[in-house]
Parts: C-alpha cells; sequence; structure tokens
C-alpha cells in the first residue's frame, strides 16, 4: 500500500512513530532503504500492526512490552532480533539490571542454552551503550 493509498485511521503513520522511538531513526531508515519490492509489503505489515496496532495500545507501558518481547525473542531464539530489542529495551527505559532479570528469569522459562546466548547478546550491547 502506497503512502496516497493509505486510509484515514490508519496506524501505519502511528506505526512508524513507534517504531523510529523505540528503536532508532537510523535502524529504521536502513529497514526502510533496503527494502525492494519483494520486502516492501513485509515492512509495511511490520510498522502498521506490530507498532501501529500493538505497540501504540494504552494496555502495557513500552518497558513492559520491551521486556515482554526480549523474553519472545529469547525463547524462539531470533538473536538478531534480540540484539536489536536489548537496544530498544534501554531506549524504553529498563536498565542493565532489568535487562539482567528478564535474561535470569528466561533461563528458567525457556531454557539456559537460550540465556546464555541472550546475555552474550546483552554483554555485546551494553558495551556498546557504555561507549561514548
Amino acid at each position: 500500500m502506497t503512502d496516497s493509498a493509505r486510509l484515514p485511521g490508519d496506524p501505519y503513520d502511528a506505526g512508524m512513530a513507534v517504531r523510529r522511538e523505540v528503536l532508532g531513526s537510523e535502524h529504521v531508515d536502513r529497514a526502510t532503504e533496503t527494502s525492494t519490492e519483494f520486502t516492501d509489503e513485509f515492512q509495511e505489515m511490520i510498522t502498521r500492526y506490530a507498532w501501529g496496532t500493538i505497540w501504540t495500545r494504552d494496555g502495557l507501558a513500552r518497558r513492559e512490552r520491551s521486556m515482554i518481547t526480549l523474553t519472545a525473542l529469547i525463547a524462539g531464539g531470533f538473536w538478531e532480533e534480540l540484539e536489536m530489542h536489548v537496544h530498544a529495551a534501554l531506549r524504553n527505559g529498563l536498565t542493565p539490571e532489568e535487562i539482567k532479570e528478564v535474561f535470569l528469569q528466561s533461563a528458567i522459562y525457556c531454557a539456559v542454552p537460550a540465556a546464555n546466548t541472550a546475555f552474550k547478546i546483552g554483554r555485546k550491547v551494553l558495551a556498546e551503550y557504555a561507549q561514548p
């Protein structure tokens, strides 16, 4: 769906705003600039539904959504997405200590090897985050 074909009340624009706030404009620009005819509809879908419909709901704060997202990504073994969402969790106000607690909780309910990988990714992201 092109910009001109969007319907009034379409959650795409709100989704793009939240996506930029949570993931950072640099990441979103990279994703949209590298989008192709093959992936355009996927980019539209995640912006509209994940970001514009779910992340904009009032029921949970972004911090809570980040905690849930980290756990789901660990459970699924989606490591590239986990790295991106550790950055997002920090932007959403989670502390390194809270991220560690999410990973520890995930070790019990998702598997110790999955949490081991999460800790490696978290350590890398936190090291990047700590650099000026």
